[in-house]
């Protein structure tokens, strides 16, 4: 890489802002929904919506998601993370061209489903970009901007959609995808895939762009790391599922995250980004201005966002997680029974603000701990040898929680109410945060070679390194010689 006078943490902050461009439009897609189906339902509007078609509307993405996430792994480990996130910007500014030139539910559908499929693709790319790209003393800040840039694509789409046509907000938000566009040609691919790829060279190139001289111990142990394996694999050659399976280091990072994800989706966020102002009327009343509500929330959930960056530099992951975790397990049963009480008459004292209280302290927990965390964690808990094929099977309880929660929480809310969903979600938030207690260890602070020989019960041993150095100089000596 060409020398530069800009400092190491400013090429950080420069290639972090490519994923966010690209995790604002996200949000946008996520929260689309929101301002979409009660213009398509206002008289006068050019296409019929159905209830049915609305919640496929709403939850559709979550099935492409799904295939998205498995593209994600071979692209990603393969090509490349530069050109997996060429091509999940790709399909965000189609997904968009689809919807906009729509002329009717069914192909508005189908773009709703080219978004799933970017969606997918990005899911396990970005904390993988991210966690690569950034120094660990400020790996969490960074990483955290993931679910800032997206709570603030949702706060966007739902302002602009409450002031202009669904239409015009297209406009406006494709500009986000298309920076994006333009920034990532000049993002260098990470030094963990030119290290995976055995191309040493080029990864301390681009590990010394990004992080300076001062983090030479990271580098190296990251590259003895990776020959060790690799020439270990070519003399074993072992890769049968099995004994993948048997591995700590690949099935523990994958059931934490399983949980953690599904943490993020029944907390609320999932289900306040398309049902806002309906979940809004429901809990405070008809009298209540939902729209100027569902506005407020996402400020206060980018506020939140904001808050969490610094937090996470200061608090333990294992801390953030359970604290939050259990706040909006009390928040959520909270809601539950003061619907519950109000509808059945036994709560005489009604004022708007109780429920919107109750609301904002849910929504606190969302932007600071059940949204933001999954993705810090993400970043760092994976081994560089199963991180896309890892972080793709994890997003699976993403794809499954969305869809179950955005396609079924209409029918569910007409057969047991509010009061009985939101215990619904409180017990699946109850059980997924004891998985977490018992099997998440502290990142806080670890390099992801540290992180990984955690899992993995046991760190390289000093001769099996010596071993694969040797190896690697001696293949590296050879390969200069046929050179020459």
């Amino acid at each position: 890489m060409s020398k530069s006078r800009i400092s190491p943490f400013w090429r950080q902050c420069f290639v972090t802002a490519t994923v966010c461009f690209t995790t604002i439009g996200q949000g946008a897609v996520v929260g689309f929904p929101a301002i979409l189906l009660p213009q398509l339902k206002e008289k006068g509007s050019d296409l019929t919506l159905t209830e049915e078609a609305g919640s496929w509307i709403a939850s559709v993405s979550a099935i492409t998601l799904l295939l998205g996430s498995f593209m994600a792994s071979p692209i990603q480990g393969r090509l490349g993370r530069k050109i997996a996130h060429f091509v999940v910007i790709l399909h965000i500014l189609v997904g968009w061209l689809v919807i906009i030139l729509a002329k009717s539910i069914e192909v508005m559908i189908i773009g709703r489903i080219i978004h799933g499929m970017s969606f997918g693709l990005m899911l396990p790319l970005r904390s993988v970009l991210i966690g690569e790209y950034t120094s660990p003393k400020n790996r969490g800040a960074f990483l955290t901007t993931i679910s800032v840039t997206q709570a603030f694509g949702v706060l966007l789409v739902h302002l602009i959609g409450s002031c202009v046509s669904w239409q015009k907000t297209i406009l406006i938000l494709l500009s986000f995808p298309l920076a994006s566009l333009l920034m990532t040609f000049y993002t260098p691919e990470t030094p963990s895939w030119y290290a995976d790829k055995g191309r040493y060279e080029q990864c301390r190139q681009v590990f010394r762009w990004l992080r300076g001289n001062e983090e030479e111990a990271e580098l190296e142990a990251m590259i003895n790391a990776r020959a060790f394996k690799s020439d270990k694999t070519e003399i074993a050659n072992c890769k049968d599922v099995v004994t993948l399976i048997k591995k700590k280091e690949f099935y523990k990072p994958i059931v934490i995250m399983v949980h953690s994800y599904l943490m993020g989706v029944f907390s609320g966020g999932a289900l306040m980004s398309c049902y806002s102002t309906t979940i809004i009327t429901l809990i405070a009343g008809p009298e209540v201005d939902a729209h100027f509500w569902m506005v407020a929330l996402d400020a206060q959930r980018n506020i939140s966002n904001i808050i969490a960056v610094y937090v996470v530099n200061k608090v333990k992951r294992r801390t953030m997680m359970l604290s939050t975790g259990s706040l909006c397990i009390l928040s959520s049963i909270a809601i539950a029974g003061y619907v519950y009480a109000k509808n059945t008459g036994m709560l005489t004292y009604t004022a708007s603000w109780i429920p919107i209280l109750l609301i904002n302290v849910q929504f606190f927990t969302v932007a600071v701990g059940m949204v933001c965390l999954p993705y810090v964690i993400a970043g760092e808990i994976f081994p560089l040898e199963y991180r896309s094929l890892g972080g793709s099977i994890s997003i699976v309880s993403i794809a499954c929680g969305y869809f179950i929660v955005t396609k079924t929480f209409p029918a569910l809310e007409g057969a047991i109410g509010l009061h009985g969903a939101y215990t619904v979600y409180a017990a699946v938030l109850s059980y997924n945060l004891f998985v977490i207690w018992a099997l998440l260890p502290e990142t806080k602070d670890r390099t992801l070679q540290e992180i990984e020989e955690h899992f993995r019960g046991k760190s390289l041993r000093a001769e099996d390194i010596e071993v694969s150095q040797s190896l690697k100089n001696n293949k590296e000596n050879v390969e200069k010689a046929i050179s020459l």
